[in-house]
C-alpha cells in the first residue's frame, strides 16, 4: 500500500508540474522595413479593337512601356494573335542602367538587351564541321535541280537505309 501511495502523489506532482504556466511575456514591437516607392506615372490606353499601350514610371527608377494588338486571324489561328512590344529598364544594385526589349507573337518570346549573357565563341574545328555540312547540303540541292534521276536515287537511298543497308555511291 505504501508504494501505492508514493506512485499516486508522484503522479500528482508530475501532472501539476506539466501543467501549462501562464506566463507573461514581454510584448516585442514589430516594425516594418518596407520602403515606399512611388509611381510616377501611369497611363493606359485601351483601344476598342482590342489594342493598348501602357506606359509607367516608378521612384525606383523602374520604366516600362507595352503595346499589344490583335493580328488577323487565320486559319491556323481563328481567334488571331496577340503580338505585344515593350521594353523596361532599371537601376542594378551596382547602379547600372539595365534596358531591355521584347516581343511575343506566333514567333514566340523573344529578348533583346545587352546585358543578357552570351554564348562563348564556337570552336573553329566545329565551325570548320558546320562549314563541310552546310556546303554538303548546298551540293546535294544544287544535284537536286541538276538531276531529274536524283529524286529517285534519293528515294532508293532512303530505302536502302531504312533497312539497314547503307548506300555506298
Amino acid at each position: 500500500l505504501g508504494k501505492m501511495k508514493l506512485l499516486i502523489v508522484l503522479a500528482l506532482v508530475a501532472s501539476a508540474y506539466a501543467y501549462p504556466q501562464h506566463e507573461h511575456h514581454e510584448r516585442h514591437e514589430h516594425h516594418e522595413t518596407t520602403t515606399y516607392i512611388p509611381i510616377l506615372k501611369y497611363d493606359k490606353q485601351q483601344g476598342e479593337d482590342g489594342s493598348y499601350r501602357t506606359i509607367y514610371q516608378t521612384g525606383n527608377n523602374i520604366v516600362h512601356e507595352e503595346s499589344g494588338y490583335l493580328k488577323d486571324a487565320s486559319e491556323d489561328h481563328p481567334n488571331g494573335i496577340l503580338v505585344q512590344q515593350g521594353a523596361y529598364s532599371y537601376e542594378a544594385p551596382n547602379g547600372d542602367v539595365i534596358q531591355v526589349q521584347y516581343t511575343a507573337d506566333e514567333n514566340g518570346f523573344r529578348v533583346q538587351s545587352d546585358s543578357l549573357p552570351t554564348p562563348p565563341p564556337v570552336p573553329p574545328a566545329i565551325q570548320e564541321g558546320l562549314k563541310e555540312i552546310y556546303e554538303g547540303i548546298k551540293r546535294r540541292e544544287q544535284e537536286a535541280k541538276n538531276n531529274p534521276k536524283y529524286a529517285e536515287d534519293e528515294a532508293r537511298r532512303a530505302q536502302l537505309d531504312y533497312n539497314g543497308q547503307y548506300y555506298n555511291q
